[in-house]
């Protein structure tokens, strides 16, 4: 082969593979976000680094956020956070920022939609009623639930650029009728007492330094005789503070994904009590005969590190914004910690409890 012909054929190549990394395989979720596309939510670009920074600083050591001195400061940072990572998300995950348990012959998408659907069942939900999304990130658990149950979805997220992206997501999909999104704090949330029907939370308040602040708002905007759902990030009894390993585990864990300290299996019900919850149902949608919810987690890893070849490029290329390859790692590392909690069953995504809010107590 003569050496331009070769030079042109390798070229071609080159863009083939360039075009199919970032155009083909870069969108996660029906184009929902491209790899040319990314962005660190409203940061700017020249001032990635510096929140990065910022945000490693003040998570380092996971406990001490939740301190009365420091607790004040989360909301802040998990704004900078999801800032930081909801673009990625996005791009490699999808557009529910949440786990669930793999079933055998089915794709990611429809185990995801079935946890997101068991929700919706759970609340009973149907048309007429108003449910309350509780940390509804891009919207994709509300969209899913709004669909499968035909109630209307109101969701929270401290996050502005999430709302943009919902608001987006909810209009393509044609459900912008039935789903509403609002930028807000939810330990205090802008809705009058007894607003909605049913409300839930899906991986959400796992960010409150303290659990008793969020369900007690929830208990507030939800009518007498209402239902609450949530999947609870929780360490389970087999986590041993006295093990190296499970507290490296936990705490990068807790490190890497905004969280002022993880809560044990046995304190959530019990919180939920203190606020005046009556606990309808408690379970561990991780354990057997579920399926391992981390799977997904150890097959990215080839799509991890093509990935990772595309935003260095991109990044070279001035095309994403300085910073974005190492809140990419960050994610990565994180992810090994979530993989390994997983497998030792010290660490459950979706500890789930069902609660309702009970009626006022008949006059005698």
């Amino acid at each position: 082969m003569e050496p331009a012909t070769m030079a042109w054929t390798l070229a071609a190549a080159g863009f083939a593979l360039v075009y199919w990394f970032v155009w083909v395989m870069g969108a996660a979720e029906v184009q929902g976000k491209r790899a040319v596309d990314l962005q660190m939510g409203s940061i700017a670009g020249d001032k990635v680094g510096d929140k990065y920074s910022q945000y490693w600083s003040f998570f380092r050591s996971p406990k001490e956020t939740a301190a009365a001195a420091t607790a004040d400061k989360v909301p802040a940072f998990v704004d900078t956070f999801y800032n930081l990572v909801t673009d990625i998300y996005e791009w490699g995950w999808g557009q529910s920022f949440h786990f669930s348990p793999s079933l055998p012959g089915r794709s990611h998408r429809d185990a995801t939609r079935v946890h997101e659907e068991r929700v919706a069942d759970l609340l009973e939900a149907r048309p007429g009623k108003r449910l309350f999304d509780v940390g509804c990130g891009v919207g994709g658990p509300m969209r899913a639930i709004a669909a499968h149950s035909g109630s209307k979805v109101v969701g929270i997220t401290i996050n502005e650029y999430q709302v943009n992206r919902a608001r987006a997501h909810n209009r393509k999909a044609g459900l912008d009728a039935q789903c509403e999104v609002v930028c807000g704090n939810f330990m205090a949330m802008p809705f009058p007492d007894a607003s909605f029907d049913g409300a839930y939370s899906i991986e959400a308040t796992c960010h409150a330094p303290r659990l008793q602040d969020v369900y007690g708002e929830v208990f507030r905007v939800l009518k007498p005789g209402g239902l609450y759902v949530s999947y609870e990030w929780v360490t389970t009894p087999l986590y041993r503070a006295d093990d190296p390993e499970h507290v490296e585990v936990i705490q990068g864990i807790e490190r890497g994904d905004a969280l002022p300290g993880l809560r044990r299996q046995d304190e959530i019900a019990a919180v939920a009590k203190e606020v005046g919850f009556d606990v309808v149902k408690e379970l561990d949608l991780a354990l057997p005969p579920s399926h391992p919810w981390w799977t997904r987690l150890k097959m990215g890893r080839l799509s991890y590190w093509r990935n990772s070849l595309v935003i260095r490029a991109l990044t070279l290329l001035r095309v994403a914004p300085k910073g974005v390859s190492e809140v990419h790692e960050m994610l990565f590392e994180t992810a090994q910690h979530l993989t390994r909690g997983g497998e030792t069953g010290i660490f459950s995504p979706m500890h789930m409890v069902l609660l309702r809010k009970p009626e006022p107590a008949a006059a005698e």
